[in-house]
């Protein structure tokens, strides 16, 4: 898919963004649910549909996918996002700002928590056979409302409080949508490892430890002087993301 060319798409709302080719915006009101209604629509609508919610305090998006590969190493799809994601954000960073991942699908700036994504897929899918969709959806704050002073919540950041100055959700994900074609490009050329290793490249580091993806997007880590690494499973992690305030469908304070 070429770089140089774009698709700009303007939302029932009247914003346009700048879009690479076949990609499909749908747009709503600031009682959305991106993720939600992306699941909704995904077998009706396809590939590359991308719904926004013009919410001012969080950016809340999902795009739908349909992967060619069984849907056990599908799901390694989130590591895309979430690079995409890492990567978008690090466009508009401040200089030296840290962007950093919580296993598997929580993503930091300077310690603080902003948000994450969010991976589904239809239910009743086979393990071993292409699931006839997928859902990437992320969710990153941009300004904390009634949230009180920013020393009171430590663990917590927004975009704002870290010194992202007139970054919009639109361009946000403008960026998001580039770095995203750019992930799934190498994964194909390449394969996977390209994928895996810019994504671990943002997890925090912790010496003498080697780690990887596994071909189920399960989590390995081999620790020097142990024959067996250990496991984090991907699939009980996907059901509650950590990073999720249930109440408030943000992230978490």
């Amino acid at each position: 898919m070429p770089s140089e060319t774009r698709t700009r798409v303007r939302s029932p709302h009247g914003s346009t963004l700048d879009l690479p080719p076949l990609f499909r915006l749908v747009s709503l009101r600031e009682v959305g649910d991106a993720f939600a209604h992306a699941q909704a629509v995904a077998a009706a609508e396809g590939a590359g549909t991308l719904v926004w919610v013009g919410r001012f305090d969080l950016v809340e998006f999902a795009l739908v996918l349909e992967p060619d590969e069984p849907l056990r190493s599908a799901r390694r799809a989130l590591y895309a996002g979430m690079t995409a994601l890492g990567d978008a954000l690090a466009v508009h960073a401040p200089p030296e700002k840290p962007i950093a991942f919580d296993w598997p699908d929580a993503i930091r700036i300077d310690g603080g928590l902003v948000g994450g994504g969010r991976l589904a897929w239809p239910a009743g899918a086979t393990e071993q056979e292409p699931p006839p969709w997928l859902v990437f959806g992320a969710t990153v704050r941009t300004v904390a409302m009634g949230e009180g002073d920013v020393g009171l919540r430590p663990l917590a950041a927004a975009l704002e409080d870290e010194g992202f100055d007139d970054l919009g959700s639109g361009r946000l994900i403008e960026s998001f949508a580039r770095h995203f074609m750019v992930a799934v490009d190498a994964w194909q050329q390449e394969g996977f490892a390209s994928v895996a290793r810019d994504y671990i490249a943002k997890l925090p580091t912790e010496p003498g430890v080697r780690r990887q993806i596994d071909e189920n997007g399960d989590l390995l880590a081999r620790r020097v002087g142990k024959a067996e690494a250990e496991r984090r499973r991907l699939l009980p992690a996907l059901g509650a993301p950590a990073w999720l305030d249930p109440d408030t469908g943000g992230p978490r304070a």
